[in-house]
């Protein structure tokens, strides 16, 4: 029988497959930058959690954002659009900041807005070589 859990396991394997590749760039950046940093493994895998969870939710504002740009008709609604998009990409990443400090205090740190800036991008760019890769037909 299976639980719950193991059924939406099963119905999202991208999204399975997000976690695991965002383990591995954060966990490269903890390497490689002195800045990012977590104490453990297992705070690294709930950190590329809670960044999947958020960078999702960031792509669907983003996505409604881009919606409103390209159906804005006047130059207001427009410029109203590109500045909402703007504070959508740089907001995000205050975002991300702010839970990462709230949910894991000192022990998890992922240096700065530019740090995390670069790791954000890493990790959306890697999640989409990836889907490209294992769904050629989705692209």
């Amino acid at each position: 029988m299976r639980t719950r859990l193991g059924s939406w396991l099963a119905a999202h394997p991208a999204d399975v497959v997000d976690v695991f590749v965002y383990v591995v760039i954060l966990n490269l950046a903890i390497e490689y930058l002195p800045t990012v940093i977590s104490e453990s493994f297992s705070l690294s895998l709930l950190t590329a959690l809670l960044l999947k969870v958020t960078l999702e939710v960031v792509l669907l504002v983003k996505g409604a954002v881009m919606a409103r740009l390209r159906t804005a008709a006047t130059r207001r609604a427009r410029t109203t659009a590109a500045v909402m998009l703007w504070a959508v990409a740089a907001g995000s990443k205050l975002i991300v900041l702010w839970l990462i400090e709230a949910t894991f205090g000192g022990s998890v740190s992922l240096g700065g807005f530019i740090p995390v800036t670069l790791l954000v991008v890493t990790l959306l760019l890697s999640r989409t070589a990836l889907r490209r890769l294992l769904y050629p037909e989705a692209s």
